[in-house]
């Protein structure tokens, strides 16, 4: 291995996915051996019962049994396990992280939203620092982060309670969506964005990270199979966009899995995703956006390689 180069693995244990990354990281660039993704829905029911239903701990564990088998036989130096949203705001995410700590002897530390905005935007921007203000927008399953920097520097952070899985869950009941459903998710999701973001915050360019984007790219692009290095630094139109989220939305579940380059466990909470997608980007008036693979796993991943 070449000086200065660790090999790092990070999980993340997210509301919809746990995903793992193993990648050798020096001076600041990632380079991935491993990446895997499964969804694992944690936040399932939380939005409403306030906790991590068993079920889903017990599905989190499984894949978390899974990936501690890889990083062992890839060797990894430092392990950091990091938790965000659904651990966050259930009553039960301290026990929740006892028992991955006992089972797996990991230890998560359950990031606030300003080390979950920094490491997000750590890893989107790590191949080139914006010149100019650039927003980082992650959609998650049960919160949606922006962060809005240029160069290292963060001017604005945010984390929205919208997510792919809490609002599909809040506002859609049909199947297909009804047009009402979906104007009222859009209206809520504006009424986030106003009173986080105001006035006077502004972003010249956008980067979007996590399944929502990714997944556009694949549609758009008609990947069977998906292909990350086609994906990254894809440029997504606004208009695209949105004749995509008609797509999408028009069809029942059944349709959507059958779609070309949508994996069929994001069809469930994709049209909630691309919802929240165009509201934060007329919020913005960004009229497109590039799509990165490279999110808070590598932010993360180059943050553990500094720190051991």
């Amino acid at each position: 291995m070449p000086e200065g180069e660790k090999r790092v693995a990070v999980i993340d244990v997210g509301t919809n996915s746990t995903r793992l990354l193993v990648a050798d990281v020096a001076s600041g660039r990632v380079s991935p051996l491993e990446r895997r993704s499964t969804v694992t829905r944690l936040g399932r029911g939380v939005d409403l019962s306030g906790h991590l239903a068993s079920e889903a701990i017990e599905d989190v564990c499984e894949a978390i049994g899974g990936y501690v088998g890889i990083l062992e036989e890839l060797g990894a130096e430092a392990v950091d396990v990091i938790a965000t949203s659904a651990v966050r705001d259930a009553d039960n995410g301290g026990a929740f992280v006892a028992e991955l700590r006992e089972r797996f002897a990991l230890s998560p530390r359950v990031l606030d939203g300003s080390e979950e905005a920094r490491l997000t935007y750590l890893g989107a921007t790590s191949e080139s620092l914006p010149s100019e203000p650039t927003l980082v927008v992650d959609i998650g399953g049960g919160s949606t982060e922006l962060v809005v920097g240029s160069g290292s520097e963060i001017s604005f952070h945010d984390s929205l309670q919208a997510g792919v899985v809490r609002h599909s869950e809040r506002y859609i009941a049909g199947d297909p969506p009804a047009a009402s459903e979906l104007e009222e998710l859009a209206a809520d999701i504006r009424g986030l964005i106003e009173s986080s973001v105001g006035a006077g915050i502004e972003a010249r360019a956008g980067i979007a990270v996590a399944g929502t984007p990714t997944s556009l790219a694949a549609v758009e692009l008609g990947l069977e199979p998906y292909d990350p290095s086609r994906v990254h630094g894809h440029t997504l139109a606004l208009p695209s966009i949105q004749r995509m989220l008609s797509q999408l939305a028009s069809v029942p579940l059944a349709e959507r899995v059958e779609i070309p380059g949508l994996h069929p466990d994001r069809a469930p909470t994709i049209v909630a995703g691309v919802v929240i997608l165009v509201e934060v980007m007329r919020a913005f008036g960004l009229e497109e956006i590039t799509v990165s693979e490279h999110d808070i796993l590598y932010g993360t991943a180059i943050a553990a390689a500094n720190h051991h």
